[in-house]
């Protein structure tokens, strides 16, 4: 197909997937209008609220081999790492059952994890190119992750997931106690065995690097409108235009990159995809003053620590409870307590008004593969959303794919294991 510069496309959505796409179909000779109701690098974006892992290495989905024993405790335990609210149970369950029978094998999440590495695998490289491009070189760092385990026991207890990372081309660094320590002064003695992914990266401040982007962007061209995209008007099968709360705009592209609010706008489409909303929180300690030399994630919590320009970052949970569903701000402060147990030197240093919650909306679908490429009813409408826990990381190459099917280019990846057909 030869590729096709110089259309003018709607991008639904100003969180990172959405401002990478506006900022690669610019790149590629096209006009850009990004439509959104709240501000690039809010808040209100799950963006905003990402733990910064540049995680090239994360490509196992969430779910394992046998994790429908766990479910009666997902619903028992409303302040566990994963919890469902009995309310939204039977809105969930479908999408549910798809999560747990999507890793039921082994060979079934090796299949992922591939796909996986094949979008992550150079993200920390195509962000510090982006971060430099928007004026913010010094947000994006690319010097490891460490993961932290009470012992060697319990990371052998994860083999299966790291032997397929291994399979997949990740590589990483083990470390004793002793060079943990080295390492990691402000840690609790209980952690005693680490492994440290010297390809990762991480972001000292998500919503400030979408903020960014989203200038980059503007100053390339393109426009940002602040309205609510409602759906499509076809002429054929040919795009003629997005409608929004203030009307129409006329395009000849779209990019459906709302995060996980497009569900209803496949659904205007027909395809009804399968997308849930992982609720996540985070908690900032503001005023700390020391934490983790690396970022770093704990095992035993299931938490990621960042320290970032803000303060120190505790980020991690997954709740079902829908989008409309109100906080659980003692998911939040679970968050903090483990943060402190980590480093039991934070209590001292922390004063009773510099904690700063946050909940987010990660957009998820069943298999922990993103949807990338065209809807059925038409090719000019490309989604691009469901990246779960990657979304930040996944960004990059996906603005870039984005990119390339709008302009009719060969992707640079195989698009089969993203495809959003899969589920229809």
């Amino acid at each position: 197909m030869p590729a096709r510069t110089g259309r003018h496309v709607v991008v639904i959505g100003s969180g990172a997937v959405g401002t990478v796409s506006a900022i690669e179909c610019l790149r590629a000779g096209h006009r850009v209008t990004v439509v959104d109701p709240g501000q690039p690098g809010g808040e209100q974006a799950s963006s905003y609220g990402n733990a910064g892992w540049l995680s090239s290495h994360s490509v196992i989905p969430p779910a394992e081999p046998g994790m429908w024993r766990k479910v009666p405790s997902f619903l028992l335990d409303p302040l566990g790492p994963l919890a469902i609210r009995w309310a939204y149970l039977p809105r969930v369950l479908p999408w549910l059952i798809r999560f747990l029978l999507a890793a039921r094998t082994t060979a079934r999440i090796e299949r992922t994890a591939r796909a996986m590495r094949t979008l992550l695998v150079d993200a920390p490289r195509l962000h510090a190119g982006l971060a430099a491009e928007a004026g913010v070189p010094e947000l994006i760092e690319r010097r490891g992750v460490l993961h932290v385990y009470p012992d060697r026991a319990a990371f052998d207890g994860e083999a299966r997931a790291w032997a397929i990372r291994r399979a997949v081309g990740v590589a990483w660094l083990e470390l004793s106690a002793d060079e943990l320590r080295q390492r990691e002064p402000d840690l609790h003695p209980r952690y005693t065995f680490g492994v440290v992914v010297e390809e990762a990266g991480h972001c000292r401040d998500p919503g400030t690097y979408v903020a960014a982007l989203s200038r980059l962007a503007r100053e390339r061209g393109a426009t940002f409108v602040t309205t609510r995209a409602t759906g499509f008007r076809l002429d054929g099968t040919r795009l003629a235009a997005v409608t929004t709360d203030q009307g129409e705009i006329a395009c000849d592209g779209a990019v459906v990159a709302a995060g996980a609010r497009s569900r209803a706008l496949t659904a205007s489409l027909g395809d009804p995809l399968p997308l849930e909303s992982e609720r996540g929180y985070h908690v900032m300690l503001t005023d700390a003053a020391l934490g983790p030399r690396t970022p770093m994630m704990a095992s035993d919590a299931k938490m990621i620590v960042n320290v970032m320009n803000g303060g120190v970052r505790a980020a991690g949970q997954v709740e079902f409870a829908g989008l409309a569903a109100a906080p659980n701000w003692k998911r939040a402060e679970i968050l903090r307590d483990h943060l402190i147990a980590m480093f039991p030197r934070l209590a001292g240093t922390v004063g009773a008004n510099s904690q700063r919650v946050w909940l987010g909306h990660r957009p998820s679908m069943p298999d922990g593969r993103p949807c990338i490429g065209p809807a059925r009813r038409t090719s000019d409408v490309i989604y691009a959303f469901g990246h779960g826990h990657v979304g930040l990381v996944g960004s990059a190459r996906t603005g870039r794919l984005v990119a390339q099917l709008v302009s009719g280019a060969t992707p640079e990846i195989p698009l089969d294991p993203f495809e959003p057909g899969r589920f229809l």
